[in-house]
Parts: C-alpha cells; structure tokens; sequence
C-alpha cells in the first residue's frame, strides 16, 4: 500500500516537474484558492471549486499518460495516434472550459461587491 502511495506521489511530481499545462492549471488553482479565502467563499462553492479542480487534474493526468503510452507504442506519425492525443486534449479543454464557467458564477457576485 505505500508503494502505491509512493508511486503515486511520484507521478503527481513528473507531472509537476515537466508538464506545463499541469504547472498552468495548478498557478490557476493557487489564485483561486487564494481569492476563495479573500472573499470567503461557502463551503458549498468550496465543494464546487474544489470538485471541478480535481476533475481538471484528473483529466490533465490522464492526458499527459495517454500522450507518453502513444509514445512509447509508436514513434511514426500516425493519424490514429494525432486522433486518440487530440481527443483527450479536448476532454481536459472541455473540463477547463467549464471550470472558468464555474469560476465566474462563484465569483462574479463577490467581484461585483468589492467593485462598489
């Protein structure tokens, strides 16, 4: 069971070290958790920010495995390949769509005191 663990922290740390669009999602989740405190959110719009963040995560994680498991089955450019990469890429896109979606109907009401 700790190996699992270990593994798992070790996957969490190449995606942290070499994954730009990891270490992007993850600057966006800092601010967000930061403006969460600043305006002092509800717990129930913490559940909200923090499941979508998971589901961003998740999906962002299982992209980049995706991506390298293409790699390692074959170096040729083949269309099959572009289309399974480009899909998953689309997932996480989809998921960040609705995340920002997300982040506006939790925030926009705060923004809109503040402003006054």
């Amino acid at each position: 069971m700790i190996d699992s663990f270990r593994n798992a922290f070790r996957g969490l740390f190449l995606l942290l070290k070499s994954e730009r669009n990891f270490q992007i999602h993850l600057v966006a989740f800092i601010l967000v958790i930061i403006a969460g405190c600043v305006f002092e959110i509800t717990r129930g719009e913490w559940a909200v920010i923090l499941t979508i963040s998971s589901v961003i995560f998740g999906l962002e994680g299982l992209n980049t495995a995706l991506e390298k498991l293409c790699d390692e089955v074959t170096e040729e450019r083949k269309e099959s390949i572009r289309n399974i990469k480009d899909v998953a890429a689309g997932a996480v896109l989809v998921a960040a769509i609705i995340s920002l979606v997300v982040g506006v109907l939790v925030f926009y009401p705060y923004v809109e005191k503040w402003l006054r």
